[in-house]
């Protein structure tokens, strides 16, 4: 999974205006439970956005699998636990970077440590995840799903939700 810095750019502005844009919950509630609409609550409003986003570029692509879309709405879910600000999350993206192997070392860090907060989000964000969708209900494909989405996806060729991986990443990497 590689985004282009242009994206990143675009998905720091989007982050920015977030909060003039509405988030439209019903659309998330055609999809989730009631404990997966309280999580799905909890997150950030550019990350409801964001998630809205990539259920939305999945649902144009036609048979979007609930599983796949529960996935969609909640593969952040885990960045709940240890919220980041727009600079935290611009500043391990230009760690990882410009300083890759600083920035996979930090990623074993602490969260609680601030200026390593961002590392460890980012390499365990999508564990947390499915911890948390699996503690709202969720069932086995979503969970796996949001476990694995920032893996690489030839990591898992061969494997029964193998296409599902590749389409939730294309629409995470797209929005």
């Amino acid at each position: 999974m590689s985004v282009s810095a242009v994206q990143r750019v675009r998905q720091g502005l989007g982050e920015l205006l977030a909060f003039a844009r509405p988030v439209q919950m019903s659309l998330a509630a055609e999809y989730l439970t009631p404990p997966q609409q309280a999580l799905f609550a909890r997150l950030r409003r550019a990350e409801q956005l964001h998630s809205l986003n990539v259920l939305r570029a999945l649902l144009a692509q036609g048979d979007t699998p609930r599983a796949l879309a529960v996935a969609a709405l909640l593969h952040d879910a885990g960045k709940i636990c240890y919220p980041l600000t727009t600079g935290e999350k611009t500043l391990a993206v230009l760690a990882r970077v410009f300083l890759p192997a600083l920035a996979r070392r930090w990623m074993d860090g602490d969260p609680r440590r601030r200026w390593q907060r961002p590392f460890v989000v980012y390499a365990h964000h999508p564990a947390w995840s499915a911890e948390l969708l699996a503690a709202a209900g969720a069932d086995e494909t979503a969970i796996w799903l949001a476990a694995h989405h920032a893996d690489d996806a030839a990591r898992w060729t061969g494997h029964r939700h193998h296409d599902l991986l590749r389409r939730l990443q294309a629409a995470d990497d797209a929005n």
